[in-house]
């Protein structure tokens, strides 16, 4: 690994951004008003003048004019290469619900690497640096869209080695069908043939495999312990003869990747189905304990006893404010009052020490994280202290998703050493109200200490695919 110590303390940066707030979310970094980047690593945080020691003739220097410096933006649940091709369409579009899926399918190669790099050219202009593909394989090799599939991983690995992806990519293998259902036979063959091979794995990394268990709420598709108030009895989308089959298939599913050493992302919004998961885990943990950054994808119906037992057992939640906001009618309608009052307990996460990571699921809803920060103080309601409020919440798209990525040892925040990943907004996110976070534009985004956006500068999205 690449460091900034030892002889190269000193080294000139290759980049200085001074004369604004440097929100590093490190320790010891609060009051900085400047970062120094060296070889695709922060080389320093600190004052200007302590920074701009790292200057010389060869440095390019940013004055930041008060702007305000974050660590890039992760967002842990963001189907790119199906953003790309149907982007500015979304499924929700201006609806509270989803609607009819947009058509724009990736019908060969071309198009699927054409669809990738927009996704990467969208991202890079909203200061997102990495993203999870959350769920690609042969599951959907004959899937409508044509963006899940095997072809789609080889598009990825094509564009890492040639050096052209615009932001560090996570992705999770899918051996069933994207919202649909899966069996354990093909599963456990997916597992004994995964390759996860990767040139250099800070660009594409292969960590795990994802699990749709269940539907959604309004869809009245969610296994849960709950009545539906149309008398809808969902079952788990895992294929099983009865319901305690289909749960111990997905309980065998579960063990079975974490015994591979593989991370698992569970689909899982109804309560019932988050009940099954968790003993899965916690029955794996107490056969091999290591921690695998296991987590569970939406969590509409999660506990808040389900939330202590994913912090105790090291499960995370990544899930998507603006879709709480956006289908509470429905999921009233579904469920009734008091369940929907109660989901999305986005509060009670943070406050238990779940792992807590804010997602859009692009293109489900828009990739823009503003709007998600903005969602869930609207959903969390009055806040006592909102610049805390803030912080914790940027929190969620940059340290807790590095933690999901098993990646926190080198980034996530600005700190020497870390990565050299960044974005610059136009004002400090900490000195307005998380309404207002959608209106303050991203400047710059750099990746790996290099620009790959900067508004203004010809970094306009490209046409469709």
């Amino acid at each position: 690994m690449r460091t900034a110590d030892g002889d190269a303390r000193t080294a000139p940066a290759d980049l200085i951004l001074r004369g604004g707030v440097v929100r590093s979310l490190a320790p010891g970094g609060e009051g900085a008003t400047a970062v120094a980047l060296r070889d695709g690593l922060v080389a320093r945080v600190g004052g200007d003048r302590e920074v701009a020691a790292l200057a010389d003739a060869s440095t390019e220097v940013v004055d930041l004019g008060g702007r305000a410096v974050l660590p890039g933006i992760n967002d842990a649940h963001l189907h790119a290469t199906w953003l790309g091709a149907l982007w500015p369409e979304t499924l929700f579009g201006e609806q509270a619900g989803p609607g009819p899926v947009p058509r724009n399918p990736l019908v060969d190669d071309a198009q699927r690497r054409r669809a990738i790099l927009r996704a990467g050219d969208l991202a890079a202009s909203l200061g997102i640096t990495s993203y999870t593909e959350p769920g690609l394989g042969p599951g959907e090799d004959r899937g409508e869209t044509g963006a899940f599939g095997a072809p789609v991983v080889r598009q990825y690995r094509a564009l890492a080695e040639e050096g052209l992806l615009r932001a560090r990519v996570t992705v999770l293998w899918l051996f069933g069908e994207l919202d649909g259902p899966s069996d354990l036979e093909h599963f456990l063959a997916g597992l004994d043939g995964l390759d996860g091979s990767t040139g250099d794995p800070r660009w594409l990394r292969f960590a795990g495999v994802k699990i749709f268990a269940d539907g959604i709420p309004p869809m009245r598709s969610a296994y849960t312990h709950h009545c539906y108030a149309d008398g809808a009895s969902p079952s788990l989308l895992v294929a099983g003869a009865d319901d305690a089959d289909r749960e111990a298939n997905l309980a065998r599913m579960v063990l079975a990747a974490h015994r591979a050493g593989h991370q698992v992302g569970v689909h899982a919004t109804g309560d019932r189905t988050i009940d099954v998961t968790l003993d899965a885990v916690e029955r794996a943990r107490a056969e091999k304990d290591v921690d695998l950054g296991h987590y569970i994808i939406h969590g509409d119906l999660v506990t808040r006893p389900q939330l202590r037992r994913m912090a105790a057992l090291g499960v995370g939640l990544a899930t998507q404010p603006e879709i709480a906001l956006r289908t509470r009618g429905l999921v009233d309608a579904a469920l009734g009052p008091a369940p929907a009052a109660a989901a999305w307990p986005l509060g009670a996460a943070l406050d238990e020490g779940v792992a807590l990571c804010l997602t859009s699921d692009a293109p489900v809803l828009s990739p823009d994280w503003r709007r998600q920060i903005a969602a869930a103080d609207a959903w969390m309601g009055p806040a006592a202290d909102p610049r805390a409020r803030m912080d914790r919440l940027l929190r969620c798209y940059t340290q807790q998703p590095a933690r999901q990525d098993r990646a926190a040892s080198w980034k996530g925040v600005l700190a020497p050493g870390m990565a050299a990943d960044l974005c610059v907004l136009e004002a400090d996110p900490l000195s307005v109200a998380p309404a207002e976070l959608p209106d303050v534009a991203v400047e710059l985004t750099v990746v790996d200490g290099r620009v790959v956006y900067e508004r203004g500068a010809g970094g306009a999205v490209p046409e469709p695919v």
